[in-house]
């Protein structure tokens, strides 16, 4: 008698744990809980996704490139191993800003190939008995394997449209003319910063810094881009004030 008993105990017990469990009912305080959550959440994507905002206190108008403030230097991958930099000593920027409405702003850039300089130290004529030129920076700027300076004497860049990214830059998209070709070109340039007026001179001051990259073999230089000596993608760097022009009323 003891051991049906037992039997039926045990077996009361598998069933009981056989049946569906009912699903339990959420207290309206969690529900609750659960919809801020999710609303906050929802919140702090949306805050994400706002673009950085770009604060420029310099008032609108043209600026011209503080000469002894600025830099243009370029690079290339040199035998797959290292970036090799060069750098150019004539230059000249204008930006026509419109801080209230940057894609209204604009900018055009002149340089002067032959002003190329790289810092060579070796014996180039004695490496390079065959070249003709005296100073690799001589090639560099007037061989026709490279910037052919004596039939292009510019290279230019004009921009045709400028556009702010979420991260806070912008994307300014334009024409570079390079050795008689013209391509576009995008550059991602930040505003390092600005004034409403210059400490020395008082004129609207503000500062850029520009990066960006081309393919120089779509401007027809193929010279050693197969076997890859020297890569063909070129990456360029600005850095540079500008101080706003006046009228001569003004100043």
């Amino acid at each position: 008698m003891k051991k049906h008993l037992i039997l039926a105990t045990a077996a009361f017990a598998l069933v009981a744990c056989s049946e569906p469990q009912a699903p339990q009912e959420v207290a309206p305080e969690n529900v609750q809980e659960t919809v801020e959550e999710t609303t906050t959440h929802t919140a702090a994507e949306t805050a994400v996704a706002e673009p950085v905002e770009i604060h420029i206190v310099a008032p609108a108008g043209r600026y011209q490139l503080d000469q002894s403030h600025a830099s243009l230097h370029f690079s290339v991958k040199h035998l797959g191993v290292s970036n090799y930099v060069m750098r150019f000593t004539d230059f000249d920027v204008t930006v026509d800003l419109d801080p209230d409405d940057l894609s209204a702003s604009s900018v055009s850039a002149t340089i002067d190939p032959a002003s190329i300089r790289t810092d060579f130290s070796g014996d180039y004529q004695g490496t390079h008995p065959d070249s003709g030129f005296a100073t690799w920076d001589e090639d560099l700027a007037k061989s026709g394997n490279f910037l052919n300076a004596g039939e292009h004497t510019s290279i230019t860049f004009t921009s045709t449209r400028v556009e702010q990214a979420q991260d806070g830059t912008l994307h300014v998209t334009g024409d570079l003319e390079l050795l008689g070709q013209t391509k576009p070109i995008t550059l991602e340039v930040a505003v390092v910063g600005s004034e409403q007026a210059h400490p020395f001179s008082g004129v609207g001051l503000i500062g850029f810094s520009a990066t960006g990259t081309f393919n120089r073999s779509d401007f027809g230089m193929t010279h050693l881009v197969n076997p890859p000596l020297v890569s063909d993608t070129v990456t360029l760097q600005f850095e540079g004030e500008f101080l706003q022009e006046q009228d001569d009323d003004e100043s």
